[in-house]
């Protein structure tokens, strides 16, 4: 995320950076700048359900009265660890394949966020669907 906003702010003189964005109409980003800021725009809107998501189900676990191994403990920490290794997966298929993919061209950024926004939104989803009373 850092380099995305340093190619913000290198593109953009100081102060107009946040002029700039209240302009940014994200149904018709047309400038690399304007679509990398709503690719990452987007991206923490859904990392920010996630985070929601990921709570609710820590909640859920640890409401379940359940007897070990198979206790709440154990079954956070089991979530604990797939959560930490679904993010490298989103990670290295959304950062380094991407970067691949795209040549490390300018589209770059853009198609990276918004690989892992659609990934994260997923997940979410997922969460949501397991840990969730309905």
């Amino acid at each position: 995320m850092k380099r995305l906003i340093a190619t913000v702010t290198l593109l953009l003189p100081l102060g107009s950076i946040a002029t700039h964005a209240q302009k940014i109409d994200c149904e018709n980003a047309s400038s690399t700048v304007e679509m990398n800021f709503c690719a990452e725009k987007d991206f923490k809107a859904a990392d920010k359900d996630l985070n929601v998501a990921y709570a609710n189900a820590v909640e859920f676990i640890k409401e379940r009265k359940l007897d070990k191994p198979y206790d709440s403990a154990s079954f956070e920490e089991a979530l604990r660890v797939s959560q930490r290794a679904w993010l490298a997966f989103r990670d290295a298929d959304c950062k380094d394949l991407i970067a691949q993919e795209w040549s490390g061209g300018t589209g770059t950024a853009a198609a990276s966020l918004e690989c892992m926004t659609a990934k994260t939104q997923e997940r979410t989803k997922e969460l949501k669907d397991r840990y969730e009373e309905h």
